[in-house]
């Protein structure tokens, strides 16, 4: 299969700009849609061979005319807390939308689909309607096979980089709490994967037939608990602060009251999602011949240079002020 351009949802998030960066690199051309196109142009629109689309991705209609003359089209969009509490925004976001897109694929005889899913995403064995409708969407598009398209999907743990939501976020939360900093689910397991390895993954499956129907555990190389990724964290900030684990009961009302909170920035979707552990059984990095990077060869270097030039600003600030 020749691809040559590839259209991209969820191409100007976290793992969408370390994508595009790859696969501008390797000579790609790229249809990426977005919301609000002069929010990000600065951070995309100097890329080579990128098209930067101000588009509506849940409209049929708009996918039907952006996926014209596209060889591949790559899904990143996903959601990890909705505006309300029932499932909806987690069923529009993953499950509605995976539908439009392999429609509007086969509308446009676009062959090869790229799907980002979860680790452990499960309709039916999913704790929480994050995986339980990612475990949809997943199925969902596998399923378009029997009608021509060429799937593959990919299953991360959590992923890190420097402009991720894990280790950026607790860096804010432990900045702002003072000595003592209450943790909830402390005992839940992750294997962090670098944003670059799954970039690079989805890099090697594009063109090669060996991937289509096949559904890749992405995990790092080394577990580890909340509660130490947390106190990681702090250390890598150079702050001391006094990590309180709270029991399941007090973790699950912690997500009960953050559920109102404005961003939520814990809620009981993500307690939920928590029950299980984010590891792999298997991590087929191996198999795409992919060596996982570690949090110690990056983590250090982005969250200290935030630290470091906050600190300056602040200081900077001060003075003026005088």
């Amino acid at each position: 299969m020749i691809i040559n351009t590839i259209c991209i949802l969820g191409g100007t998030g976290f793992v969408g700009r370390t994508l595009a960066n790859r696969l501008t690199q390797k000579g790609f051309n790229l249809r990426i849609l977005t919301r609000n196109r002069e929010y990000h142009k600065e951070e995309l629109i100097l890329l080579p061979t990128v098209d930067l689309v101000e588009a509506d991705i849940h409209r049929p209609e708009v996918l039907k005319k952006q996926f014209a003359g596209c060889d591949a089209v790559i899904n990143l969009v996903g959601i990890l807390n909705e505006k309300g509490r029932h499932g909806e925004g987690f069923r529009h976001a993953h499950v509605e939308l995976a539908e439009k897109v392999v429609d509007g694929c086969i509308e446009n005889r676009v062959k090869r689909l790229l799907h980002m899913s979860a680790l452990h995403a499960d309709p039916v064995k999913g704790t929480s309607y994050y995986l339980k409708t990612k475990g949809e969407a997943e199925n969902l598009v596998h399923e378009s096979s029997k009608r021509g398209l060429r799937v593959t999907s990919f299953r991360p743990s959590v992923i890190f980089g420097p402009d991720d939501s894990f280790f950026n976020r607790f860096a804010k939360l432990l900045k702002m709490t003072p000595m003592v900093f209450p943790l909830a689910c402390p005992g839940s397991r992750f294997a962090p994967i670098y944003v670059g390895d799954v970039a690079e993954a989805f890099v090697k499956t594009m063109a090669d037939p060996s991937s289509y129907g096949k559904r890749y555990n992405l995990c790092g190389p080394e577990v580890y608990t909340l509660q130490e990724l947390v106190a990681y964290t702090a250390a890598c900030l150079g702050i001391r602060r006094i990590i309180i684990p709270l029991g399941d009961l007090i973790s699950r009302i912690q997500a009960a009251i953050f559920d109102f909170v404005p961003g939520k920035p814990f809620s009981t979707d993500n307690y939920l999602s928590a029950k299980i552990d984010s590891i792999c059984h298997r991590n087929d990095l191996h198999e795409l011949d992919i060596t996982p990077s570690t949090i110690q060869s990056i983590v250090p270097q982005y969250l200290s240079n935030k630290y470091q030039r906050a600190r300056y600003y602040q200081f900077r600030s001060h003075l003026s002020g005088k």
